[in-house]
């Protein structure tokens, strides 16, 4: 397994805590630029971004020494979908984002696993992430982080920015969506033979 797999893994890993942690309440809370944050909020958040720069390392690394196999191809992105369903989830439970919108993201996300699912039989490869859904990704990590740490850096200037970018972050989902079955519909072609 290269660094880059061992990072992917790692990352999966860190899901289980992630739960934990935002399931248990510590009982403090601090202040961070003025705004009160849980002490079980801010760790979860920390292993939220730890997580996060993970996906960010395993892809470059990947990339810049020719590490790319099949398993981090499958892997990569389903333990990103496991990360913000997860973070997405919890969020909904502090009604911080509407439920509907975390069933939007979640369906996508099941939609899209399905979709390389029937590629990878159809093709014999594993069909590897593409920039409308590296772009998803990014704008959900955003969203979560400033979603989890309550605004925190644009309260300061009266800016609901996490709200902006959980909006931004569901555009670019439906549309990664939307480009994965567009460019692969070609998978479903024998389903409308007469």
């Amino acid at each position: 397994m290269n660094l880059p797999n061992k990072l992917t893994v790692f990352r999966i890993i860190l899901i289980p805590f992630f739960i934990i942690v935002m399931s248990l309440s510590f009982g403090g809370s601090v202040m961070v630029l003025g705004t009160s944050i849980s002490i079980s909020r801010l760790l979860g958040t920390l292993i939220f971004v730890v997580a996060s720069l993970t996906d960010v390392m395993d892809g470059k690394i990947a990339r810049k020494n020719h590490l790319i196999t099949n398993f981090g191809k499958f892997a990569d992105p389903l333990a990103d979908k496991m990360l913000m369903t997860t973070a997405f989830f919890f969020l909904v439970a502090a009604h911080t984002v509407p439920a509907w919108v975390a069933a939007i993201i979640a369906c996508r996300e099941l939609a899209v696993t399905g979709l390389r699912l029937i590629i990878v039989e159809s093709d014999g490869e594993v069909f590897a992430a593409q920039l409308p859904g590296k772009i998803k990704t990014v704008s959900q990590m955003f969203a979560i982080f400033f979603l989890l740490m309550n605004n925190v850096i644009f309260d300061l200037i009266n800016i609901p920015m996490d709200q902006i970018l959980l909006y931004v972050c569901l555009f670019f989902t439906v549309y990664s969506g939307a480009d994965y079955f567009i460019k692969n519909s070609h998978v479903f072609a024998d389903s409308f033979e007469k």
